[in-house]
């Protein structure tokens, strides 16, 4: 009888919070624009610039500079996304891409592996990240401002259910 509880229990269900599609250039100027008309291509959403924190004088940064470029996708076009750049990975991922929070990335080598996309000569071919928060009901209450408190640890996204989530939802093989 526990099991049947915890199966309907909607405080267990893992959703997707979020997906990050990010490009790292490492510096600003014609290449980042291109990076980011890119990510607006297979996206179809507006882009933020990332700016440097740290100084490296190796690679020319500082803090202040653009040196990549991102955006942020939600609910339904969140799982589309997954699902178009799946296909470019051919439903293959490695175990050693989910984190034992739950949370997984890939990399998509060149942006015309997504199918639907058309190679653009001006933007020349880059590839880009794909990051991928889950969730549970409640972690709310670790990030919120006004009474914050700890998360259970029942409520944390394990890297074995992100695996299982992910084979169930998408039908991915994860190697």
């Amino acid at each position: 009888m526990p099991e049947e509880k915890s199966k309907n229990n909607p405080m267990k269900e893992i959703y997707i919070d979020k997906v990050v599609v990010n490009i790292g250039v490492g510096e600003g100027g014609a290449e980042l624009e291109k990076s980011a008309k890119i990510l607006e291509l297979v996206t179809k959403k507006h882009v933020v610039k990332t700016i440097c924190k740290v100084k490296l004088p190796t690679w020319g940064i500082r803090p202040g500079l653009p040196i990549g470029c991102k955006t942020t996708l939600r609910g339904k076009e969140a799982i589309d996304f997954i699902t178009l750049t799946l296909k470019a990975k051919r439903n293959k991922l490695k175990a050693k891409s989910f984190t034992k929070e739950g949370n997984f990335s890939y990399g998509i080598h060149e942006y015309l592996d997504v199918p639907g996309i058309k190679y653009d000569p001006e933007l020349g071919i880059r590839g880009f990240d794909v990051c991928i928060n889950l969730r549970r009901r409640g972690y709310r209450i670790k990030l919120r401002k006004y009474n914050q408190q700890k998360l259970g640890k029942k409520q944390i996204v394990s890297k074995n259910e992100a695996i299982d989530f992910i084979k169930q939802k998408f039908g991915v093989v994860v190697e």
